[in-house]
């Protein structure tokens, strides 16, 4: 309330949002009338409702070179195992690949300067493989480690700390059997162990991997990613035993490589279990529903052990495992990177689980991707799940964002409203655990601008900023302007 004078009455700071809501209409009604409303009023009710992220939180965007780089056959990069399946008939949208991409190869200095504008203190790149290690192992290439190094130079320059991610799913075509083989493992951990030796001296955050299934279980079961194989389980269980060990060995080449105090991690898309209600009985159901359902991945890189559940239920299929390897696989991480998009819910219940997922009605809310359900609850319990079954030091969302049927308007905006609805509903509950204290420490966009989506081709838009890809002119989306301004204060409205 208003007295004469200009000062407030009663305590701001007890403000309730629906206490908002009546102050501001009785506001409205005060200059309706005629009254003068003091500007510190206003400017305090405008505080209010913002929901302010801690001191030194990391704000950034996330994109990964296969998707953004383009120049494939340039300055010695050999094929992946993306170029391969781009260029097969049918694997593909419309037959689309990364050939071009986004052209950052060429317009990285451009790309930094949208980073620059928008105020983040982070980018989350991915390095190709095969544009340092044309062969993936052996020789490597100086000129694919100089981009790197001109990139990470740039961002410096402008004051963005670099986060690297060593392997976002772009494999080198010419290793034999690919992550079939053993031998994989170990060049990723020669690959690791080269580039930070020659980045760390400028780079302090390492991703060894991203998102496990997607080049796993995507691409060797079910066919629809790179390399587009539909392999019996016993084989697709051993493929991400590869992929887990591969891990483990990076981390340790990593921190045996690089400068002391360097800091390592992983970027996976766990599975997130939101409990049907907050209570104890559902909230235990997902817990107990995380553990068991990311059991090849995420539950074995922290536990240094493959659940008794999971080696049950796979029986004659569980991977074969050497000695010595659990051990290699749970080396302690500094941070885990959570690449967070859509939830699933579970209700407690009898069964030996003690734990049922529940199915999806057909009316249930979803983005542009058929697979992109909304359920803004689960950046939440992404954090709180792992950090209360696993306790890690430091927790980052890697990845969070969404599709949309971006419009360029006669007057050159794109309104894109129904992102900027999902990104303030997830920092909001991403505020909740980060205000319960949970050890959230930053957040990386997906995506900093329109790229090659895969499979998707260049059919659904994830950026910040809209790419029309035959000019390769960048445009800002109305998100953009939104997230500045969550960057600048440090706080979701």
């Amino acid at each position: 309330m208003v007295r004469a004078g200009g000062t407030l009455l009663g305590p701001m700071k007890n403000l309730t949002r629906r206490r908002f809501g009546k102050t501001l209409a009785g506001a409205a009604a005060a200059v309706a009338a005629g009254a003068s409303l003091p500007r510190i009023a206003l400017a305090q009710l405008a505080k209010a409702g913002l929901l302010r992220f801690p001191d030194n939180f990391v704000w950034g965007c996330s994109t990964a070179a296969y998707q953004v780089e383009g120049a494939v056959n340039e300055d010695g990069r050999k094929p992946s195992v993306w170029d391969t399946f781009s260029h097969t008939p049918g694997k593909t949208f419309q037959g689309e690949t990364g050939d071009v991409a986004d052209d950052s190869y060429h317009l990285y200095k451009e790309d930094v300067k949208l980073l620059k504008n928008l105020g983040v203190g982070g980018y989350r790149f991915s390095i190709s493989w095969s544009r340092v290690f044309p062969d993936g192992t052996g020789q490597p290439n100086e000129k694919g480690l100089a981009y790197y190094q001109r990139v990470v130079d740039e961002l410096l320059k402008n004051n963005i700390a670099p986060y690297i991610t060593l392997f976002h799913w772009d494999l080198p075509q010419a290793l034999p059997g690919g992550w079939q083989s053993r031998d994989t493992s170990k060049a990723f951990a020669d690959y690791a162990a080269y580039i930070a030796k020659h980045l760390s001296d400028r780079v302090g955050h390492f991703f060894t991997i991203n998102e496990f299934t997607c080049f796993t279980d995507l691409g060797y079961k079910t066919g629809r990613f790179a390399p587009g194989l539909k392999l019996p389980d016993g084989e697709v269980n051993q493929i991400r035993h590869n992929a887990v060990l591969a891990h483990g060995l990076a981390v340790e080449a990593i921190r045996a490589n690089g400068k002391s105090g360097t800091q390592v991690g992983l970027a996976e898309n766990a599975t997130v279990y939101v409990p049907v209600i907050e209570d104890q009985k559902q909230i235990e159901a997902a817990r107990r529903a995380t553990r068991e359902e990311n059991a090849p991945f995420l539950t074995a890189l922290m536990e240094g052990k493959y659940t008794d559940g999971y080696l049950q239920r796979e029986g004659a299929n569980a991977p074969k495992v050497e000695a010595g390897d659990m051990k290699i696989i749970g080396n302690p991480l500094d941070f885990v990177g959570l690449n967070v998009y859509t939830p699933e819910y579970v209700r407690a219940d009898s069964s030996a689980a003690g734990y049922i997922v529940e199915k999806r009605q057909t009316s249930y809310p979803r983005m542009a991707s058929d697979w992109l359900y909304i359920g803004p609850e689960v950046i939440y319990w992404a954090v709180r799940n792992v950090s209360d079954i696993w306790r890690p030091k430091a927790l980052y969302i890697t990845e969070n964002g969404c599709s949309a049927d971006d419009v360029v308007t006669a007057n050159g905006r794109i309104e894109d409203t129904d992102r900027v609805m999902y990104l303030r509903n997830h920092l909001t509950h991403l505020h909740r655990a980060a205000s319960e204290s949970y050890p959230i420490k930053g957040y990386f966009l997906w995506s900093l601008m329109d790229n090659y989506e895969w499979a998707d081709g260049y059919s659904k838009r994830f950026g910040l900023h809209y790419v029309d890809f035959k000019t390769q002119t960048r445009t800002p989306k109305l998100s953009a302007e939104w997230y500045r301004e969550v960057v600048s204060r440090n706080a979701v409205e």
